[in-house]
C-alpha cells in the first residue's frame, strides 16, 4: 500500500489557517489540527501537573488559567522553550496516532495544520509545505475581532513566532489571504492542482 502523502499546513497568527483547513476538509482532505490536540493535551492531568511544577499558579482547580499561562511565556523566550518542551512531544504524538488511523482508513493525503512547522524543526517530515499569509494589519484585525488577545498581545504572539517572509521563502505553496473567501478558494483549488494532491 502506498503510504499518504504528508502535507504541512501553517503561517502566521491571524493569518487563516483555520479558514483553508475547512475548506480543505470540505473538499474531503483529511487534515489534523495541531492546536486541538494541544487543548486536549492541556486537559490531561500529567500535563497539568507538569505545567504547574514549571509555572506555578497557573493551573486553578484542575484547569488550566490560559490568559495567565500565556502571560507568563510570550514575550520570554526560555518560558515559552519550557513550555513547549512539556506540551509538544505530546502533541505530536497525538498526532502520529491519528495520522496511522487516516492511513489505515485509506486516505492518500494526510494534512497537518501545525502553526509551529518550521520553528519546532518539522519542515522534512513533510512531503511539501503550505503557507497561508496575510498582511499584519489584516492578521491583528481578524484576531481582535474574534476576541480574547488586544493588539499587544496579538503582537507578542506574532514577535514569537518565525517572520512571515522566512515562511514564505521556506514554503513549497502560498496562499495569500488578504482578501475573500472567494479568491481564497481559488487560490486553494490552485495549489492542490499544481501540488497534485487529492483526498
Amino acid at each position: 500500500m502506498t503510504p499518504p502523502r504528508r502535507i504541512g499546513l501553517t503561517g502566521s497568527i491571524g493569518a487563516g489557517k483555520s479558514t483553508v483547513a475547512r475548506l480543505l476538509r470540505s473538499r474531503g482532505f483529511v487534515v489534523l489540527d495541531a492546536d486541538e490536540q494541544a487543548r486536549m493535551v492541556t486537559s490531561e492531568a500529567e500535563t497539568l501537573r507538569e505545567i504547574e511544577t514549571v509555572f506555578p499558579g497557573v493551573v486553578v482547580q484542575g484547569q488550566l488559567n490560559r490568559p495567565a499561562l500565556s502571560a507568563r511565556v510570550f514575550g520570554h523566550p526560555a518560558k515559552l522553550a519550557q513550555l513547549n518542551a512539556i506540551v509538544h512531544p505530546r502533541v505530536r504524538a497525538r498526532m502520529a496516532a491519528l495520522e496511522a488511523e487516516a492511513s489505515l482508513g485509506g486516505a492518500s493525503t494526510i494534512i497537518q495544520d501545525v502553526p509551529l512547522l518550521f520553528e519546532g524543526g518539522m519542515r522534512a517530515a513533510f512531503d511539501a509545505v503550505m503557507v497561508i499569509d496575510a498582511p499584519l494589519e489584516t492578521r491583528l484585525e481578524r484576531i481582535q475581532l474574534r476576541g480574547g488577545l488586544d493588539r499587544a498581545a496579538a503582537l507578542a504572539r506574532d514577535a514569537a513566532q518565525m517572520p512571515a517572509e522566512e515562511k514564505r521563502e521556506l514554503a513549497d505553496a502560498v496562499i495569500d489571504n488578504g482578501g475573500d473567501e472567494v479568491a481564497l478558494e481559488a487560490q486553494l483549488d490552485g495549489v492542490l492542482a499544481r501540488l497534485n494532491l487529492a483526498p
